[in-house]
């Protein structure tokens, strides 16, 4: 195993919430995310939107995976992209393998139809990372990446990709500039006001579509819920 293959320290399983208590108040504001997403809509279709946050630790990965299993309840067909090719987690999310994924078909040594795997939620399904590159942004901006995208749209009603936070990597906003919409995700309590502002700067440089904000780990009288703010 190298380096840059190793297994993180700890248990790295996410509660995935919108999958194992549907009922939940917590799962209920996921609803009300896809909703908003469904609202923002009306005059730009939105079928592929990148998750991130400024920084590290925010939850965008767990909000983007939730984020995937609601649509997918809702019947849709969808498709979660770990486009984080330098500390991928979505395979330890959902307990599948990593030996292939995006990347493979980034450098064509796979097709994106025998890559994807199904994931134990009805109507989705998972493009993890694969072998973590040494130039992931290079990759992203590829016009493999582009036509990823494209065969993405034709095969599957909606995609969340799951990237880097926007303040440490390029890779964000590279993406965010190929994608119908972006949603940022903060941490209550964690996420600094400036670093908001700057994550936002950073993708309008792009020309980033922001769909809004999730603020999550908020707490309030009955626990933590997630909220979502249009710009």
């Amino acid at each position: 195993m190298s380096r840059r293959q190793k297994q993180p320290k700890g248990n790295n399983q996410r509660s995935l919430i919108a999958d194992t208590s549907k009922s939940s108040p917590i799962t209920e504001q996921y609803r009300t995310i896809r909703t908003n997403i469904e609202f923002s809509a009306i005059d730009h279709e939105i079928k592929t939107i990148v998750v991130t946050s400024a920084g590290p630790g925010e939850g965008k990965s767990t909000t983007a995976a939730n984020l995937a299993i609601v649509m997918a309840q809702n019947g849709m067909s969808v498709l979660l992209i770990d486009a984080d090719l330098r500390k991928p987690t979505a395979h330890y999310t959902f307990g599948v393998p990593n030996m292939s994924g995006l990347t493979n078909v980034l450098t064509k040594q796979g097709l994106l139809e025998d890559t994807v795997i199904q994931t134990k939620v009805e109507h989705l399904k998972l493009l993890p990372c694969g072998p973590i590159p040494p130039n992931p942004a290079e990759l992203l901006n590829s016009n493999m990446m582009n036509l990823l995208l494209e065969e993405a749209q034709v095969l599957f009603d909606a995609i969340i990709i799951d990237t880097p936070p926007v303040m440490a990597v390029t890779d964000a906003q590279i993406l965010a500039s190929k994608c119908d919409g972006t949603v940022l995700v903060l941490s209550s309590g964690k996420t600094e006001r400036e670093a908001v502002i700057k994550a936002k700067e950073q993708l309008t440089k792009v020309k980033a579509r922001i769909l809004g904000a999730v603020l999550n780990n908020k707490e309030m009288d009955s626990g933590h819920y997630y909220y979502y703010a249009n710009n």
